[in-house]
């Protein structure tokens, strides 16, 4: 998936400016992909070039100018074909997991620190999750949710992101107690 797609299905809320683009990326679309604010300004710069999206200046008294971005209907078409096509299959690519593989033969005390690092970091962005969705039900069942909403597609890919953290939580937990139990039990053996 390009980030163009990302970018495209994010502007369909409304006009963004790229800074409060990529404030909303990091709180509703980091649950699925990940861009610098560089990466998106920039990919903004070609969707404008190729009029997939509007930039509309507006100015300001007491802070610089900031141009906001909303998607044309060429954008709406381009999200409609990436929508209708089959997307590729998920794939793992996680340098801490072959760091786990080569555990055996390598630095465990580090593979444990990676791994408790990482628990903390999956716990902090559970949290953030819960308190997106939260702000996103408003007080409401999430039924009353789903049937009175206009757009469900950023609920869901929370729910997505919540199920994909509490997953991390539970193998990096697990991960973590199989490598103490063995350590242990390899310290009583060597004494």
């Amino acid at each position: 998936m390009a980030l163009r797609n990302a970018i495209l299905a994010a502007l369909a809320d409304g006009e963004f400016s790229g800074y409060d683009l990529a404030k909303s990326f990091d709180a509703a679309v980091a649950n699925f992909w990940s861009a610098t604010p560089q990466q998106l300004y920039r990919e903004l710069e070609r969707l404008d070039a190729q009029g997939l999206v509007r930039a509309r200046l507006v100015e300001q008294q007491r802070r610089p100018n900031k141009r906001l971005f909303s998607l044309t209907d060429a954008g709406r078409a381009a999200l409609w074909e990436f929508t209708a096509r089959t997307p590729r299959p998920t794939a793992i690519r996680d340098e801490l997991l072959v760091q786990v593989e080569a555990v055996d033969l390598g630095d465990a005390a580090g593979v444990r620190s990676h791994l408790q690092a990482r628990l903390a970091a999956a716990r902090g962005k559970l949290q953030d999750y819960e308190r997106s969705r939260a702000r996103l039900l408003d007080g409401r069942t999430e039924e009353e949710y789903v049937a009175g909403e206009r757009r469900l597609g950023p609920y869901l890919t929370l729910a997505r992101g919540l199920a994909f953290e509490r997953e991390n939580i539970r193998w990096y937990a697990f991960a973590l107690r199989v490598l103490a139990d063995r350590h242990r039990a390899r310290g009583v053996a060597d004494a």
